[in-house]
């Protein structure tokens, strides 16, 4: 997912196109390792069972920001998954999980935020992986250049961009509280990246919340300052989620299992090799490569076991949400979180 210009250069406007794509799919598929004990066998994946996978299909919500599908691809394992995938491309989390509560979508990767939406929902998705960026929450608040703003206090009054239910969401909510600031002090305008970008750049909203590399793109292409970035704000914390009627169903839990398995190998990859992974980032959404490298390494993430730190985390940003009117439930979080698939992270 990344930030696009309103200048509409050509390359800025093949880019806003293959990002706005919400149900753009394409498929994989390997037949070298039919089961799932084959597959465990091989160091791909640490399931439980021995369900044949070869004629499952998994449908897998990626966003080209997050880069589920183009991190397997550049870490040389999307072939070794033994079975079929069909991908859809997603502009953020949200709609990946409604299409995800709907059945079209099986597993996927999203931030911080997207989980506690969807369980405040209703929505029958579930936690089943978990990452963490060493260096802090990278979500960002940027105004554009030669914006007076300058501190967080100047929002107050202004127009922000933003995705309702995204992380973005939840770096600006935590931003405006460091400030003493309510999400009622600000004109909240809620927008997809490709829209927001638009918006951003002509001056139709006066600050934006949002994540890498679209932080990075705004900042190198459009001149855009970074008002508010750290671990002091937002969580560190993405997730991988899945549908509870996915999770129920044998053969697609213990793809899932697979998937998860390979795709932290994938991370673990791309975090030792942030130059490789730049590259191949750029390639997959169209952006210099000067944007993706800095955002490969910023924004780099550790796999790690789904805990009770995991649910304490989700569960703070419920009482954020539902305290600032964000959420019409506070649900209990651990409902929507499940370690049963920590072997993709402990290999056991």
């Amino acid at each position: 997912m990344n930030r696009r210009r309103n200048k509409l250069l050509a390359f800025s406007a093949i880019a806003l196109a293959g990002l706005a794509a919400t149900a753009c799919s394409s498929s994989s598929s390997s037949s070298s390792t039919p089961t799932a004990a084959a597959a465990a066998a091989s160091g791909s994946a640490s399931p439980s069972s021995s369900v044949n996978l070869s004629s499952v299909t998994l449908n897998v919500g990626d966003q080209k920001g997050t880069g589920a599908e183009a991190i397997l691809k550049a870490a040389g394992l999307l072939n070794t998954l033994p079975f079929h995938v069909n991908w859809s491309d997603f502009t953020s989390g949200p709609p990946m999980l409604e299409a995800m509560a709907s059945g079209s979508v099986d597993v996927g990767g999203v931030g911080d935020a997207p989980p506690v939406f969807a369980a405040a929902g209703g929505e029958g998705v579930v936690i089943v992986g978990a990452r963490t960026v060493p260096t802090g929450d990278q979500d960002a608040v940027v105004v554009p250049k030669g914006s007076p703003i300058t501190s967080i206090q100047q929002l107050k009054g202004k127009k922000i961009a933003y995705g309702s239910g995204s992380s973005g969401n939840y770096e600006l909510l935590t931003v405006l509280t460091a400030a003493g600031l309510t999400t009622k002090d600000v004109s909240m305008v809620n927008l997809q990246p490709a829209d927001a970008l638009a918006a951003f750049t002509s001056g139709s909203v006066d600050a934006w919340a949002i994540w890498p590399p679209y932080v990075q793109q705004v900042v190198a292409q459009d001149g855009a300052k970074v008002l508010a970035r750290g671990p002091q704000y937002g969580s560190p914390y993405s997730y991988e989620v899945a549908s509870k009627s996915a999770v129920a169903n044998p053969q697609k839990a213990a793809a899932i299992q697979v998937y998860l398995t390979t795709l932290n190998k994938a991370y673990v990859w791309a975090e030792k090799n942030p130059d490789a992974w730049g590259a191949a980032w750029a390639a997959a959404t169209g952006l210099p490569a000067s944007i993706t490298d800095v955002a490969a390494t910023v924004d780099s993430t550790t796999p790690v076991v789904v805990n009770s730190a995991v649910t304490t985390s989700e569960q703070n940003l419920v009482a954020q949400f539902y305290k600032a009117g964000l959420i019409p439930s506070a649900p209990n979080m651990s409902g929507f979180i499940t370690s049963q698939f920590n072997a993709s992270v402990t290999g056991g």
